[in-house]
């Protein structure tokens, strides 16, 4: 498992029936979790009185319940990197803190690249791995359907110092920008995707992960440059291991470029017990 364990403005204090108690800088919140399938709850003075907690309904969706005041967005840092915090009205924080294990290996790899780096990051959400990226050194086209998570990524940009980043922000549908890009006969050295399980485009194209994934990933390799850096594939969608999408990446990208593939389980660490939460999936394809 690949641990997120260098964070000082998040933590994953425990988890149990179906729930995660986190700490997002000063605020406390009570999220669902599936994965948190036991029953073994510490800190209970901690969860009673967390500023807020999301309850799930059973037709669908859900709500906050505010125990304490909560502004309608604040800040957390990430080494150089910051992130706006605000609850949404469907669980979500705007930043899966998971994933800074990605942006770490983002960085890495850029900066050792010690060449011009030009990054396209597909379903690119809030941006987490686009300003990682951008704060070493790439350029970077962040691809979302959504206007609202654009505008959200936009503002972790300019509050990461990067307002100024080559960044170009663009509101579309992944697959038909991609299938563009390749009739432009444009290239990037970098890949990245988080897919959804199941998706609508702003023009109602429809995504289910099973069906979309290989044939997105194939138009993808028409896209790499000659000598691409990192490919990298996210996953939350239940019943497909991370191993499937290695399988997806050895055939199209490995057997071209070869290269190497890393796949494993996104996790945080509960300092409650220091057992680690599985939060998803991701491989990666690199440059050795």
């Amino acid at each position: 498992m690949l641990l997120s364990d260098k964070w000082t403005d998040y933590t994953l204090i425990d988890a149990s029936d179906g729930q995660k108690l986190e700490k997002w800088g000063d605020y406390y919140l009570v999220r669902p979790d599936p994965q948190a399938i036991w029953s073994y709850r510490t800190e209970k003075d901690l969860w009673n009185n967390a500023h807020a907690t999301y309850h799930r309904s059973k037709s669908g969706g859900g709500s906050w319940e505010y125990r304490q005041k909560l502004p309608d967005a604040w800040q957390i840092k990430y080494g150089s990197l910051t992130f706006n915090v605000k609850p949404m009205g469907f669980k979500h924080t705007g930043i899966f803190p998971e994933q800074a294990a990605n942006w770490d290996f983002i960085i890495e790899k850029i900066s050792q690249a010690n060449r011009p780096i030009k990054v396209l990051n597909l379903f690119a959400y809030t941006g987490g791995a686009t300003v990682a990226a951008a704060s070493a050194g790439a350029s970077v086209v962040h691809v979302d359907a959504a206007k609202g998570m654009v505008n959200w990524a936009k503002e972790n940009a300019a509050s990461s110092g990067l307002a100024d980043a080559p960044i170009r922000y663009i509101v579309d549908d992944c697959v038909k920008f991609v299938e563009r890009e390749i009739r432009r006969g444009n290239k990037y050295d970098v890949v990245i995707m988080d897919p959804p399980t199941y998706g609508r485009g702003p023009k109602g194209e429809l995504w289910r992960f099973e069906d979309e994934l290989f044939p997105l990933v194939e138009k993808c390799t028409a896209l790499l440059s000659d000598k691409p850096l990192l490919f990298i594939v996210n996953s939350y969608t239940t019943g497909i291991s991370h191993t499937v999408v290695s399988n997806v990446l050895s055939y199209l990208i490995k057997s071209k470029f070869q290269g190497q593939i890393q796949s494993d389980e996104l996790g945080l660490k509960m300092t409650s017990n220091q057992l680690p939460l599985p939060c998803g999936y991701t491989t990666r394809w690199f440059e050795k």
